[in-house]
């Protein structure tokens, strides 16, 4: 591993994150096609719908993949290989368990997703079957958010890189198979997606082969050490709980825009679309941001810390700027080809300018989140969301009753702002928690 920290090894740990989260949408766009072939509309809505079923409840666990990535990096930069190998195991056996879990809790599961979001009886049973093949997966989506997180962790996202060309290519030459020659509709593409996620973990082992060299992976006096079990899971439960306020921000801001109408509420998703680009464009120098600070703090580096956090942010902020021009100067040529109805187009453009602004003012909000990470400062993580989830209820809506729809916009924005700031706020207390190491 280099030792120097500069703008090259910055990229070296981003671009591969970036790149990886552009193959996503792919995915999606060819299972919607394959299942499209079959020339009814069901089989579409069954597989959309069963992704997002069983999307959300996976995202659940995202916070293995933060928190495995904060703690490994510490312990990678303080030297500590038997440490960086039991965090590989523990995060494992987290993510196997709450797989199994899920396999377990199937039924009760699925009920109460379809009570929530209710479809038509054929929908419903052909997403059923989806997704009744695809939960056996569960153990291997979950546990590679742990390896992901390791591998991140150790700036090795060249890796990560490569799982999610494998787990993608595989599971669209899968659909292809499955759907097309063998004409198994539905189930077709959930074994394909089933297939291809225990590829991935299968890859994702290999490439932590270097831990499972050593004897450190199972150490069970180390892997089940009570002192370091109890920081992982504080670490873990804090940040579930401020990915929950973060969601919960993002999902009243869907259902308050139902309110302003069907056009409204189109333009709004379109403009999201803006947002989910800077997320997935920023992702990478966050993670970067994660591996670079964690490894300073633990090797008590306060300067290297600092740099780490000023370098990954500058490209942050860099990248932000470029995004808001791009969204200025193409939005509305953007938006002409996301929708064909004009009252949608001329809608969103009424509030296209919010999507310029929201890569300057949010810069801060997701970057910090990396840096803290990093640090595994996850208690000022969530009690700092907690401060921007009530600022946002609590000016959202009467920005809406003043300004309707303009007013959930400026709200948004403001829950990115008082993130931004008062994680900054608690910036000089994480470095000084790095000198005191």
């Amino acid at each position: 591993m280099a030792n120097a920290l500069t703008h090259k090894r910055v990229l070296t740990i981003a671009l591969p994150i970036v790149l990886s989260n552009a193959t996503v949408p792919i995915l999606g766009v060819v299972d919607t096609g394959v299942v499209g072939q079959l020339g009814e509309a069901a089989p579409i809505g069954a597989v959309g719908i069963g992704a997002i079923i069983l999307t959300a409840f996976y995202w659940i666990f995202g916070f293995l993949r933060m928190g495995t990535a904060g703690l490994t990096a510490q312990a990678s930069g303080a030297q500590d290989d038997a440490e960086v190998a039991a965090l590989l195991s523990r995060a494992l056996l987290i993510g196997f368990g709450a797989g199994v879990v899920m396999i377990l809790g199937q039924v009760p599961l699925f009920w109460l997703a379809f009570k929530v979001s209710p479809a038509t009886p054929e929908v419903e049973t052909l997403a059923r079957d989806y997704m009744q093949i695809r939960v056996w997966s569960a153990p291997a989506t979950i546990g590679l958010y742990g390896i992901i997180g390791w591998l991140i962790a150790q700036e090795r996202t060249r890796g990560v890189f490569a799982i999610q060309v494998l787990m993608n290519g595989l599971n669209i030459g899968l659909d292809l198979l499955f759907v097309l020659h063998f004409d198994f509709g539905v189930a077709g593409v959930g074994w394909a997606t089933f297939l291809a996620e225990w590829g991935g973990l299968a890859l994702g082992l290999w490439l932590c082969r270097d831990a499972f060299a050593g004897t450190g992976w199972r150490d069970k006096a180390r892997v089940f050490d009570r002192v370091r079990l109890i920081n992982m899971g504080l670490v873990n439960t804090d940040i579930l709980i401020r990915s929950v306020l973060l969601q919960a921000i993002f999902v009243s801001f869907l259902f308050w825009g139902a309110d302003f109408g069907n056009v409204q509420l189109a333009a709004n998703q379109i403009l999201l679309q803006f947002l989910n680009v800077t997320a997935y464009a920023l992702d990478g120098f966050a993670a970067a941001a994660e591996s670079l600070v964690g490894q300073a703090l633990g090797a008590k580096n306060v300067a290297r810390l600092r740099r780490g956090a000023i370098l990954t942010s500058g490209w942050g902020a860099a990248i932000c700027a470029g995004l808001a021009v791009v969204f200025a100067v193409f939005g509305g040529t953007i938006i002409d080809i996301m929708t064909t109805a004009p009252e949608v187009q001329d809608a969103a453009r009424v509030y296209l300018p919010y999507m310029v602004a929201a890569p300057i003012v949010g810069v801060a909000s997701w970057m910090f989140d990396g840096i803290f990470i990093g640090a595994t400062r996850s208690r000022d993580m969530r009690n700092m969301m907690v401060v921007s989830a009530l600022a946002y209820f609590g000016a959202v809506i009467p920005l809406m009753w003043a300004f309707g729809n303009h007013g959930l916009w400026l709200g948004l924005l403001f829950s990115f702002v008082v993130r931004g700031v008062t994680l900054g706020w608690k910036y000089p207390a994480l470095e000084a928690s790095a000198r005191a190491a």
